[in-house]
């Protein structure tokens, strides 16, 4: 048996969620660290039986006492970093998200050196750059100059900056990742949650609207978890951030998928208004020089499957569809 133990902050959001449902499956003893109340995600994709073998502290990430504790009792061996409020959150209260999504993450790399830990992964994001006006053509690389327009893109620039100074003062390793768009079960909050929305919609027969056109880069939730994991476990040293790139497809195609996996949907799904603002597509030579071949599911079998898993959830009761359509 494996002697790895697993530490995740913010588990109870999509992509830890994912996380967690992995790391179970595979038998991994793993320990969540999350303030928020709502295990729903987790019910959606664990069964009563793996979710009885996820342990879960509640707690504060701005409290570093609190952190250091959880983590010296579940005895981490590997730590993932999810804790974080998203765009709305922090524009709402910036000095909420700062403490959030800042401190915090200062107190998990902190947590970490003061364990003997030499190795954490942490998740980043596309928020870092600028519009896509501000960039040539062509995929944008992880080099690329940061130009963040919202709270929750500086304080993740911040981030990476944190990162590279706990490795250069104390040689604590660590991995950032950058998701763009994350579809899958589980993703019910952002405005980039529409093409998830409308999966869902087709699950259940109804129309839906995504509130953005354009192209853009999608990553399966299952695939960026996964990634998440395999970072962990690389023997990386340093302090590297890494774009994800994942299907890089214009909305037509998001539903095009979504009306293949579920053709009674043909006709109901729908997208309007500005493409998103951030560049289109993200070059990952980076992560995959660093890592290896990431976990990549074609867009029409991620849609396929989550429309499968939304009707499976819907039918036995996990899932209350206006959680996600706002009804």
């Amino acid at each position: 048996m494996s002697d790895e133990r697993f530490f995740v902050t913010g588990a109870l959001g999509c992509i830890g969620a994912w996380v967690v449902r992995t790391l179970i499956q595979e038998g991994v003893p793993t320990t969540i660290f999350d303030l928020g109340g709502s295990t729903h995600r987790l019910r959606l994709l664990l069964d009563d039986d793996e979710l009885a073998r996820v342990r879960l502290v509640t707690g504060d990430i701005t409290d570093l006492t609190a952190l250091e504790r959880a983590i010296a009792d579940a005895g981490a061996t590997h730590l993932i970093h999810l804790a974080a409020l998203q765009v709305p959150f922090c524009k709402a209260d910036p000095p909420l998200g700062a403490r959030v999504n800042v401190v915090g993450t200062v107190n998990m790399f902190e947590a970490a050196k003061r364990a003997g830990i030499r190795r954490l992964v942490y998740a980043s994001s596309v928020a870092v750059y600028g519009r896509s006006e501000e960039y040539g053509e062509g995929p944008l690389g992880d080099d690329a100059a940061p130009h963040p327009r919202t709270h929750y893109g500086v304080y993740k620039q911040a981030n990476e900056g944190t990162a590279r100074i706990y490795w250069l003062d104390d040689g604590v390793s660590s991995i950032g990742l950058r998701p763009y768009t994350i579809y899958g079960p589980g993703r019910d909050q952002g405005l980039t949650s529409g093409p998830t929305r409308a999966m869902v919609a087709a699950a259940v027969g109804v129309p839906y609207q995504i509130p953005f056109s354009g192209r853009q880069s999608l990553q399966y939730a299952d695939d960026t978890a996964r990634l998440f994991i395999q970072a962990a476990r690389a023997p990386f040293e340093g302090a590297a951030v890494f774009n994800l790139r994942g299907s890089v497809v214009r909305m037509e195609e998001i539903v095009a998928a979504i009306e293949a996996a579920e053709p009674a949907a043909r006709g109901t799904i729908s997208f309007g208004g500005a493409p998103l603002p951030f560049p289109e597509e993200f070059d990952d030579a980076g992560l995959r020089a660093a890592l290896g071949v990431p976990p990549f599911t074609p867009l029409e079998e991620g849609v396929a499957r989550s429309i499968a898993l939304f009707k499976q959830a819907i039918a036995a009761g996990r899932l209350d569809p206006a959680g996600y359509l706002g009804g």
